[in-house]
């Protein structure tokens, strides 16, 4: 029979300090009521011992069963469960499970081979994943299964008692820490989860919308190309068809040419017309769901559910999407500058008060623009997939400007943001650039630190303990 776990709720307070302190305590509060929980509760004690979870076939290359989804008020239900049951903040498992996967709209598997609903490494799963769904399998792509998992893993981490410990376990990175604690405020906020999840509504059409226009203005430059290389074929060919020189079978061939040249450049002139069009629909798209934006709250944890830009000394970061999603190399390939990758479509905003001086639309720098800032320094924004309208050469622009959309256009070898300064320097050597650094966007070189063990491991015994309780080594070279 099916045990029902009945427990006083978790409501997460956030206290005085920053988000790496114990910043939370457990406080009762009513619930509604939970449907219940897994039949056998795993221990946080203890993992799994070795082959003793069922999985499904190809569990860590993809589900095995299409993906399963969840509505907000089954999320919340699920979470509370599972935070109960394991002695959890609910809150906090919202927060990873949004940051993780995105409310299981991206479930990997992940460029490390994290995958499911709360993004777990295969090694790890093994040891602490569990049956939550009571089907008798264990399944990261489960969202029961993934949830519970995760609230067995952080209370094994000490969650219950030290929380931050325990999510820097989930993810070696402070900024991780940070972003998941913040986040997991907002939810446990006045306004709960209800503005949590009005504010994943409006980042989901906001990138949708950015999407769009990303994708369009790509199509458009291609075709746009396209019709430039096109025009001066067919109007050759047009020439040599009215060469009156020429012999008649020789103007005939070039009127069959010319007539071929002349169908194609019109096809690519509709084409353009036709993407014009969805362009222009697609930008007002945006605008109306980045309109919503400002009337929301600007608290960290909301500006990086939305992508906003937040300030440090005067300066914006340039690359809207957070540390999890926004990477920067120390150096650049070829001469001073920053490369700032980010996903196809991520916001790109201006970074500080500023004059456009030109916009630059050629093959080497693709679509872009140059700003010169009050201190007098020049910027150079290289490879967007789509400029914004008021980026004109004369325009005084603040900043936090909205400015385009992260692409891959001119010698660009994937999707990012070339920052490039006028006299040549690396922006990642200015102190405002480095304040971001675990925020705005992560060191492509950075690398995670081990959580230290603070359990004993050796201690010293007497040469007069039973020799059947001891374990005898040396120290290679000692």
């Amino acid at each position: 029979m099916r045990t029902l776990l009945a427990a006083a709720a978790a409501v997460l307070v956030l206290g005085p300090g920053n988000a790496s302190a114990d910043t939370f305590a457990l406080v009762p509060d009513a619930v509604p009521a939970l449907a219940p929980g897994p039949a056998v509760l795993p221990s946080a004690e203890t993992p799994n011992e070795a082959g003793s979870l069922l999985l499904p076939p190809i569990v860590f290359d993809a589900p095995f069963l299409p993906a399963q989804e969840r509505t907000y008020e089954q999320l919340q239900d699920l979470w509370a469960r599972a935070g109960v049951a394991y002695g959890i903040p609910w809150q906090v498992l919202a927060a990873i499970n949004k940051i993780e996967s995105d409310f299981g709209r991206n479930m990997g598997p992940s460029s490390a081979g994290a995958v499911g609903w709360m993004q777990f490494m295969p090694d790890t799963w093994l040891r602490w994943g569990m049956d939550g769904s009571g089907d008798g399998i264990a399944d990261p792509w489960n969202p029961e299964d993934a949830v519970f998992a995760a609230a067995r893993y952080l209370a094994a981490a000490e969650g219950r008692t030290d929380i931050s410990r325990a999510v820097f376990a989930y993810n070696h990175a402070q900024w991780y820490v940070d972003d998941v604690l913040q986040l997991a405020a907002l939810f446990g906020g006045g306004a709960g989860a209800d503005a949590v999840f009005s504010l994943d509504r409006m980042a989901v059409a906001i990138d949708e919308s950015q999407q769009r226009v990303a994708s369009l203005s790509e199509q458009l430059a291609a075709v746009e190309t396209r019709v430039a290389e096109l025009a001066p074929v067919a109007a050759a060919l047009a020439a040599r068809a009215d060469d009156l020189e020429l012999l008649l079978s020789d103007r005939l061939v070039a009127e069959q040419d010319a007539f071929h040249a002349g169908q194609e450049l019109l096809a690519a002139t509709t084409e353009v017309e036709r993407l014009r069009a969805e362009l222009e629909a697609a930008e007002a798209g945006l605008e109306a769901a980045r309109s919503g934006v400002h009337a929301s709250s600007f608290l960290p944890a909301a500006a990086g559910m939305l992508g906003m830009p937040t300030r440090a000394d005067g300066y914006v970061f340039p690359v809207g999407g957070g540390a999890g999603a926004v990477s920067v190399g120390r150096d650049h390939h070829d001469y001073p500058a920053a490369d700032i990758a980010a996903a196809m479509g991520a916001p790109v905003f201006v970074l500080a008060d500023a004059m456009v001086l030109d916009v630059v639309d050629d093959a080497r720098c693709g679509i872009g623009f140059t700003l010169r800032t009050l201190d007098g320094l020049e910027w150079v924004y290289c490879h967007l997939s789509h400029r914004d309208g008021s980026i004109q050469p004369g325009m005084l622009l603040p900043a936090g400007h909205w400015a385009g959309l992260v692409g891959s256009t001119g010698h660009s070898t994937g999707p990012h943001l070339h920052l490039g300064l006028r006299p040549a320097r690396y922006p990642q050597e200015m102190p405002w650039f480095q304040e971001y650094a675990g925020s705005a966007f992560t060191w492509q070189e950075e690398v995670a630190q081990p959580v230290a063990r603070t359990t004993q491991i050796f201690s010293v015994v007497p040469s007069a303990e039973p020799a059947e309780e001891i374990v005898e080594f040396t120290l290679a070279g000692g």
